[in-house]
């Protein structure tokens, strides 16, 4: 019996994985010949052997897997999520460490059901948005993801150029810092056109960058090893530090690298007609993203920890951002055989170019996959890359000269990102589910109901954020109707992603009984 199901289950992967071929062969994340060849697809007998179970583990095999939850990764690492560790630390002191151990857990979920949906598929999740809803709401789909996209950008693109004005002894403004970022970014993904290994290569040295210059300042600062062990393992959580602690959790889960990360995981060459080979890229993907995320929790450990070590409980606590930070920093533990200022400003630049690159990437699957697209990837680049760079010009022109200008706009643009999660967590719950887009690979009941739980928490939070933000913005009879009108639309499009999902469940029941 369980035999016969496990062949009808097969028989149902192979329809769906032969339509979604065809349709590869028109619009895709990957051409073919850009793919990664892992040892063992499609040859002889060997993949016939393993058409229905894993094959054994392989050393070789995972590190064949091993980049695309690096790439993934370096969302947890940005500009925005360094600001959050660095006044986390300096407002909340270590107490809030273990939240954000449970925060990349989350994190950690999310992208493995984004890794999930792009391997059973072989398509990423914009794609299959523009499939599953109506244009009206695939075009706000679209739309949400692109303000979210640049919404992150203008954070990244903002803390390189921040760095580069540190590292030129502020020769160079703002303005000038955002065009060698964008300059930057298309040089570095001219590096695509000879290969994916050799861009994967190049984050690999920029996170290890951000690693050395993060544990150089722990090591200046020497933070407490017994408190840094208790505020990771003793949960702790007070009224001062409550805005805190919804920053830690709201920077965690980018609603781009959602996009991005069902897209990556199609760099290898995966035949996803074969159960057994779906299930061994599911598990190496789980280690290499498991391991990435690991690395990211260490760096911002490290940032965290630097600054309660350095600023929790003094004047300056609050004050602190990513422009003074250096800054603050070089006047409390001085020079040393490196100036600590250029220390962190290296880490910043690390952190912001890398960032910016993902966030490019992002924007070509998101608007190839919602609009269904046929440009050149250069083509897609510049389009997204313009639509950011734009904005930020802006931005760098008008607060070049002002840091709490920018800490106040950086606090918008979390707001930005925040309003726009559920639009990307739900549309992935929904398909990760959905059995005639998985197949044999839908998430069972338990992760399920697991997954809407911390999807739920995770908008509560946000949702928190919100109200709090915009009750200290304003009470105004103009603010106040504007923003009543706009969170009753916003509430209403929830409210249907959220149906729709729960409309389909209940119509698989019934069919299935």
């Amino acid at each position: 019996m369980a035999l016969q199901e496990e062949e009808q289950q097969q028989r149902l992967l192979d329809e769906r994985s032969v339509d979604l071929y065809e349709e590869d062969e028109e619009e895709g994340a990957y051409d073919y010949a850009e793919k990664v060849h892992v040892i063992g697809v499609n040859e002889g007998n060997e993949a016939d052997e393993y058409y229905a179970k894993a094959p054994p583990f392989s050393w070789r095999k995972l590190w064949l897997f091993t980049g695309p939850g690096f790439l993934m990764s370096i969302a947890f690492l940005d500009p925005g999520n360094l600001e959050g560790d660095l006044q986390s630390g300096a407002i909340a002191g270590y107490s809030l460490l273990w939240l954000l151990l449970w925060a990349t857990v989350i994190g950690l979920l999310v992208q493995l059901l984004s890794a999930r949906l792009g391997v059973a598929t072989g398509r990423h999740l914009a794609e299959l948005c523009r499939e599953e809803y109506p244009n009206w709401a695939r075009l706000l789909l679209w739309v949400m993801a692109e303000l979210a996209l640049i919404g992150a950008d203008i954070q990244e693109v903002i803390g390189s150029a921040i760095a580069i004005k540190i590292l030129s002894h502020g020769l160079l403004p703002l303005w000038a810092g955002v065009i060698i970022t964008a300059l930057d970014c298309f040089i570095f993904l001219f590096l695509e056109n000879y290969g994916v290994r050799k861009l994967e290569a190049l984050f690999a040295v920029l996170i290890a960058i951000m690693a050395l210059s993060f544990a150089w300042l722990f090591g200046e600062t020497k933070p407490s090893g017994v408190e840094l062990l208790i505020g990771v393992v003793v949960p702790k959580l007070s009224s001062k530090t409550i805005k805190q602690a919804v920053g830690v959790v709201g920077c965690i889960i980018m609603p781009h690298n959602v996009f991005l990360h069902s897209a990556l995981v199609q760099s290898r060459e995966i035949d996803n007609r074969k159960i057994g080979r779906v299930r061994e890229a599911l598990t190496y993907y789980s280690i290499e993203s498991g391991a990435a995320l690991t690395i990211s929790f260490i760096i911002n450990l490290f940032v965290t920890t630097v600054f309660a070590k350095a600023f929790y409980g003094s004047e300056q606590a609050y004050n602190i951002g990513l422009g003074n930070a250096g800054q603050y920093l070089q006047e409390k533990y001085g020079g040393g055989l490196f100036p600590i200022l250029y220390i962190w400003a290296i880490g910043l630049l690390a952190a912001g170019q890398s960032s910016t690159i993902t966030g490019t990437y992002a924007g070509q699957f998101i608007m190839g996959g919602f609009l269904n697209l046929r440009l050149k990837k250069w083509m897609r680049a510049l389009i997204t890359r313009s639509c950011a760079i734009i904005p930020t010009l802006i931005v760098a022109l008008v607060f070049d000269t002002s840091e709490h200008s920018l800490d106040v706009l950086n606090e918008w643009l979390n707001i930005l990102q925040s309003i726009q999660i559920p639009f990307a967590l739900i549309p992935l719950l929904y398909l990760v589910a959905k059995e005639e887009v998985m197949g044999t690979f839908k998430i069972g009941t338990v992760l399920k109901i697991i997954s809407w739980l911390v999807a739920a928490l995770v908008m509560v939070i946000n949702g928190y954020l919100l109200v709090d933000f915009f009750s200290s913005e304003g009470s105004g009879g103009i603010f106040t109707s504007v923003v009543c009108i706009f969170t009753a639309a916003y509430v209403c499009f929830i409210v249907y992603l959220v149906a729709r999902g729960i409309t389909f469940s209940n119509r698989l029941t019934t069919t299935g009984n």
